[in-house]
């Protein structure tokens, strides 16, 4: 077992290494910029959110409060009609992207704590790289792309794009284990 005292130089360094990794990923190679894409009349449905305005959260349409009401044929027919849609409002305003790198750092922290205390439990000091990299790395990668399935099985998240979320979490997975098994304590 190894402390978390002695793992708090990858806890930071792999967090910094996946922080950049992602700028890089959305910022210079932008390959998820083609996961967006504009409606056809977007100011018109603008137009009908400004008009019956809502608070910033989650919501669903057709919104159906209660499992009963999903039987009814109402409720059939506003489903067979569309639009299906999960919806996500945030507050008005230009978006703030200190706030969201600032919550994005601490998120690869957080995980790169996680994969600290794991490792710390299941290995010794002074294990071979490869045994680092491999619980490092199976951690990190369920922490970094197991969330993004469930939104593409139930909220409809196309799955070209949950693939690439995948794929930018087994990047920063295998850069996160990279940097545990280099500075594992020996």
């Amino acid at each position: 077992m190894v402390s978390l005292t002695h793992l708090w130089v990858p806890i930071i360094l792999s967090a910094v290494i996946v922080f950049l990794a992602s700028s890089l990923i959305h910022m210079v190679f932008k390959w998820h910029n083609p996961d967006y894409r504009q409606l056809p009349d977007e100011e018109a449905l603008r137009a009908a959110l400004l008009k019956a305005p809502a608070a910033p959260g989650q919501y669903v349409i057709p919104y159906c409060g209660d499992m009963k009401a999903m039987g009814t044929p109402e409720m059939q027919k506003k489903y067979a009609d569309g639009p299906v849609a999960m919806l996500y409002l945030k507050a008005p305003g230009t978006p703030g992207m200190g706030a969201a790198m600032g919550g994005w750092f601490v998120f690869n922290l957080v995980i790169a704590f996680f994969v600290a205390y794991v490792a710390g439990h299941t290995l010794a000091q002074g294990v071979h790289y490869l045994q680092v990299f491999r619980v490092a790395g199976t951690v990190g990668f369920l922490a970094y792309a197991g969330g993004s399935v469930p939104a593409s099985i139930w909220m409809g998240k196309p799955w070209g794009v949950t693939l690439k979320e995948i794929l930018d979490g087994l990047i920063y997975a295998l850069l996160m284990a990279g940097t545990f098994g280099w500075l594992w304590p020996h």
